[in-house]
């Protein structure tokens, strides 16, 4: 255990309305575990591929942020991150197509549609076009399919205009909404890891709203079934990260459930609903998913309004882990915007996330405690941003502008 001098502070968050960033936070000098070797070699390897970096320090922390659930603190907040992610990375985005970068993708269509910027929809029509909006691989998986959500959202925010937006992607899903396997060759299931019901469904979802045709939502419901059946934990209302996971315990003795990974699920579920038809009787199912999912993760949501790596182990993994936080406060506050949760219950959950949320943005934009990439929970420096993060904050600053903006009927506001 080593210590770091000004990285991490605790605040005395109150009501998540005050200002949390006006002379409440104390500097400390708590300790983290470092990265083992093999830890290290994973967060090497991210930066090499510029999905990220991990500096030793990163800087002062912001001071300038509001954790008000107020549209211009939101949208604040959203800005400050999303135009430092831009001007960091963009020159990567046309580098490979991955789902880290496509998680980060969607983050900037939502952002696009929350504040009224085109420079975010722009740089994502840019990268599309670079790409000829293709899918990499024959037979792609979810991670490769994950792309594709934003080709479709640009085609279907565009008015439908132009089809060969989405023609390479359909072909791509053509060569895979027939196997029930992974691949030919392959005998897995086809998203055999909980991460991937948030990098396929919602874009299947998203296909049958572009093109009418009901296959594509008949695929994602017969495999959304095939993979709750194997990872999902009746007991514990959360889904191992796959099969695995399931007899593994972490060092406390408790089952392994990684904070990242319950997020993809819950981020996946929203993304999922927000394009499956009000009236098809399929949706309780999903409706039932976020709901069982939300109680669950507000009992584990720490006191200071955080979630760690290990969600039933926080004390092996004692900082906060910031990619898994944003997907479940965005899944949550979706689930509260659409009526799917109770408002009352759920909005203390989500001011305190957002609020503990915002304590890892640095003055220059940087969104810290993101753990690298990987399949379980690790231990990462208070600094490590990384693309996939970003998006997910993104998509919460987006679903909280859009509760910020609900009318007094508290009616669903149109997206």
């Amino acid at each position: 255990m080593t210590t770091t001098k000004t990285l991490l502070r605790r605040t005395v968050l109150g009501s998540a309305a005050a200002l949390i960033f006006a002379g409440t936070m104390q500097a400390q000098a708590p300790s983290y575990p470092e990265p083992t070797p093999a830890m290290q070699a994973g967060i090497d390897k991210d930066a090499k591929r510029h999905f990220g970096d991990a500096p030793l320090d990163g800087g002062p922390l912001a001071t300038d942020l509001s954790a008000k659930i107020e549209p211009a603190a939101i949208d604040a907040a959203v800005r400050k991150v999303a135009d430092w992610e831009l001007k960091t990375w963009q020159p990567y985005f046309e580098g490979e197509r991955v789902w880290t970068w496509s998680v980060l993708y969607s983050g900037f269509i939502a952002v696009a549609d929350s504040t009224g910027d085109a420079k975010y929809r722009d740089a994502m029509t840019k990268m599309s076009k670079h790409f000829n909006y293709e899918i990499k691989d024959q037979y792609p998986n979810a991670d490769a399919q994950s792309i594709g959500q934003t080709y479709v959202e640009l085609y279907l925010k565009s008015g439908k205009k132009d089809k060969s937006m989405i023609e390479p992607t359909k072909a791509s899903l053509e060569q895979v909404i027939g196997l029930d396997t992974l691949k030919p060759g392959d005998p897995r299931i086809p998203w055999w890891w909980c991460d991937a019901l948030f990098m396929a469904p919602p874009l299947w979802a998203r296909m049958t709203a572009a093109t009418g045709d009901p296959k594509y939502l008949n695929y994602l419901d017969k495999q959304w079934h095939v993979t709750y059946d194997r990872l999902w934990d009746k007991e514990e209302h959360l889904y191992a990260r796959d099969e695995s996971y399931i007899p593994k315990r972490g060092p406390s003795g408790k089952k392994i459930f990684w904070s990242r990974g319950e997020g993809w699920v819950m981020g996946g579920l929203a993304r999922t609903l927000e394009y499956m038809p009000k009236d098809d009787p399929r949706r309780a199912f999903y409706v039932k998913q976020l709901q069982e999912m939300a109680a669950r993760v507000a009992e584990l949501q720490g006191a200071d309004g955080q979630w760690h790596a290990d969600l039933l182990d926080p004390k092996d993994y004692p900082l906060a882990e910031v990619s898994g936080a944003s997907l479940m406060v965005f899944g949550l506050a979706y689930g509260v915007n659409e009526g799917i949760l109770d408002a009352k219950v759920y909005k203390p959950v989500i001011e305190r996330g957002w609020a503990g949320i915002l304590t890892h943005v640095y003055a220059d934009g940087r969104l810290g405690c993101i753990q690298q990439t990987g399949a379980e929970p690790a231990f990462y420096r208070p600094t490590a941003s990384y693309d996939y993060g970003v998006g997910g904050y993104l998509l919460a600053g987006a679903e909280l502008k859009r509760m910020a903006s609900m009318p007094s009927n508290g009616k669903p506001s149109k997206r």
